[in-house]
């Protein structure tokens, strides 16, 4: 079992790497898309310096898909089956993802596998997310919100700690992982790392509906 992990930076696809690792499922790698024009993950908005200290905290390497930016769906669907035919003769057999409850994102995913001999792994898929992010502040899984949906959220959340406190704040229509798409985070500590990633938030950008904060590298 060669498995490779979608990773976006955010607490959802590392608590999936830490599963797999709890049910003796060892990744092999993490893969992520970038916005190629910034150098970021694009619904993130993190920065790729922070991407790989988070590879580095988590002992995997890490395989980056840059995408142009703007990107078309035909151009989006070709990278990604190159990519496919890369990790086929990597020798992948499963990718894993973080996706929690979304039918159609798993779908997507899934068809895109289909023909591939590569099958698709959900380890965080249907438990309950308010349960789920409490078991992940349990377990010690600390996290930033990177960016916001304004039609959401306040523009406050961003930069904000993944907490209990943000929890209690959250209006009763936000789902409690985000899962909706309402926020997205950075994980910054957990039991999938070796140790920290520090970071500290900076400027506090709103750009196309949503409230971004620029995560730094801290110390």
């Amino acid at each position: 079992m060669t498995i490779w992990l979608s990773w976006s930076s955010g607490k959802d696809c590392a608590w999936a790497l830490h599963r797999l690792r709890q049910q003796g499922r060892a990744v092999s790698a993490l893969f992520t898309t970038l916005n190629a024009a910034a150098d970021r993950v694009a619904m993130h908005g993190v920065r790729r310096e922070l991407l790989e200290a988070q590879a580095r905290a988590a002992g995997l390497p890490l395989h980056i898909i840059p995408l142009p930016w703007p990107c078309s769906n035909a151009q989006y669907e070709q990278i990604m089956a190159d990519f496919l035919k890369q990790a086929q003769s990597a020798g992948v057999t499963h990718m894993a993802f973080g996706d929690l409850f979304l039918q159609d994102i798993r779908a997507y995913r899934e068809k895109n596998l289909a023909d591939t001999g590569i099958e698709p792994l959900f380890p965080v898929w249907g438990q309950p997310t308010d349960q789920l992010a409490r078991e992940m502040l349990l377990a010690g899984v600390s996290a930033r919100l990177t960016s916001v949906d304004l039609a959401k959220l306040e523009p406050s959340f961003a930069g904000r700690n993944y907490d209990a406190a943000l929890l209690a704040d959250l209006p009763g229509s936000v789902d409690p992982c985000g899962e909706n798409g309402e926020f997205h985070t950075f994980v910054t500590d957990g039991p999938m790392f070796e140790g920290p990633v520090n970071v500290e938030a900076g400027e506090i950008v709103m750009r196309d509906g949503f409230a971004f904060a620029d995560l730094l590298t801290r110390g």
